[in-house]
């Protein structure tokens, strides 16, 4: 990194960020309150409140958003005259899933192999951090030049939109000339990216019903309509031979003409078994990030372990639709919907539900603070451009923003990279990637305001 004051103050910062990001994984802040203590995601809550009221923060309060979970807000005043940076993250978490399966604990940050483990190391409480960091190397360098306002959203991962319905509802808010999104990540270790689109999202449950009971499979199998059967074939039909996403009505045939992912780096980073290929059709940005994808995320059905010669009478699955900028979600929704009862067979009865949803959202890279930002990218990140990728995830807050305040400029960045293996085992963030961010992030907002 090259040698500045900014730089210098982060790295001499970067133990007490272990230290605070050691805390912060620490709380199991799950935002969904059937598997994990609502207490913990309200402790998360009250430590980053804490933070925002050490820094000088104005304002800071815990919101009460309508899914029933807590944003935490909190504004930074600047020099009068200066424009207004909101500076996004989100301290709650996925579920650590089999937690037997990690090397380490995934509450407790764990130093292994130069990298942090932890659940939320990465994504998003490494966010929390890395805008910290870069305030406080700013106030030590002659101080902040803008105004900042915070917000750290606690069901992010949930989809249930708690803080989109609360930012509708006060629209005065969270209003800022800029918005950093800290929740994305560059698209390789020491390569800065910014994330310029992201899909949105859908997530449905359907249930076939087909007997009144579960009948004895010597008895009955056979003829007895087997709801699990059913279940499968409808979850079949949702794609095509080679793996496309093939949902009656939704066009899935879009091409990605920017940074693109070689198959050999996506296998890599995906950890793809030797010999299995890869799904779908077109590059693999097509398919990650400009096409419709559909994912099976869980079925209930009997265990293995336990299983009885039963025909099963229900069984009910829980399925996720990424769909590309330019597809609107809620048209995307019912064309799934239709999909899978037009696909139900044997008459059986099928009952869908919606649970989530997110538009997906393309980000205006022409802006000025897209130039303060690559400028600053290129310093933290000597010899190196700044990159534009798109993201398959969803951050469904993006487009509620750009709606509210459609003036305001959007960026994406974040700790997200591919070794940090988000959302499944062993999450892990770069110390390297959150120091070089955090001094991207300061030199940017320096940057921005003297733009």
């Amino acid at each position: 990194m090259s040698p500045n004051p900014i730089a210098e103050t982060v790295a001499a910062l970067m133990p007490r960020a272990k230290e605070e990001l050691t805390e912060l994984v620490a709380f199991k802040s799950v935002a969904d309150f059937e598997q994990f203590p609502r207490s913990e995601s309200e402790k998360a809550a009250n430590w980053v409140a804490d933070a925002l009221r050490a820094e000088g923060f104005q304002d800071v309060a815990l919101l009460d958003t309508p899914d029933g979970t807590q944003s935490v807000y909190g504004f930074l005043p600047g020099p009068e005259g200066a424009p207004t940076v909101l500076l996004y993250a989100h301290y709650d978490v996925q579920p650590p899933l089999d937690e037997a399966a990690w090397t380490t604990p995934p509450f407790i940050l764990t130093e292994r192999d130069g990298r942090w483990y932890g659940r939320g190391a990465a994504d998003c409480k490494g966010g929390v951090i890395m805008h910290l960091l870069a305030l406080r190397a700013l106030k030590a360098n002659g101080g902040i030049p803008v105004n900042v306002k915070v917000i750290a959203e606690g069901s992010e991962e949930q989809g249930t939109g708690g803080l989109e319905r609360y930012a509708e509802a006060h629209p005065e808010l969270l209003t800022a000339d800029t918005i950093v999104i800290g929740d994305s990540g560059n698209f390789r270790v020491g390569l800065p990216t910014v994330t310029s689109t992201l899909r949105g999202m859908t997530m449905v449950r359907v249930r076939i019903d087909t007997l009144e009971g579960n009948l004895h499979s010597g008895q009955f199998g056979g003829a007895a309509p087997d709801a699990l059967a059913a279940l499968v074939r409808v979850l079949d039909s949702l794609r095509a031979e080679d793996g496309s996403t093939t949902i009656d009505g939704l066009t899935g045939d879009a091409s990605w003409d920017g940074l693109q992912y070689p198959e050999t780096d996506f296998r890599k980073d995906a950890k793809v078994l030797d010999g299995v290929e890869l799904i779908g059709s077109g590059t693999v940005a097509d398919r990650i990030w400009a096409r419709p994808a559909v994912t099976v995320l869980g079925i209930d059905c009997p265990p293995v372990v336990g299983a009885t010669p039963s025909v099963q009478a229900s069984a009910q699955a829980l399925i996720s639709l990424r769909v590309p900028p330019g597809v609107d979600a809620a048209e995307a929704t019912k064309l799934l919907l239709a999909h899978l009862e037009a696909h139900t067979p044997w008459g059986a009865r099928v009952q869908t539900e919606q649970i989530g949803q997110g538009q997906a959202f393309r980000a205006n890279t022409a802006s000025p603070a897209y130039a303060a930002m690559a400028e600053a990218m290129s310093v933290a990140y000597p010899g190196e451009e700044m990159q534009y990728a798109g993201q398959g995830g969803s951050i469904p807050l993006c487009n509620t923003l750009a709606a509210l305040y459609p003036d305001a400029e959007i960026l994406l960045i974040g700790l997200s990279e591919p070794e940090a293996q988000i959302h499944a085992v062993n999450e892990s963030v770069s110390p390297e990637e959150l120091e070089r961010l955090s001094v991207a992030e300061a030199l940017f907002l320096r940057n921005y305001a003297a733009s």
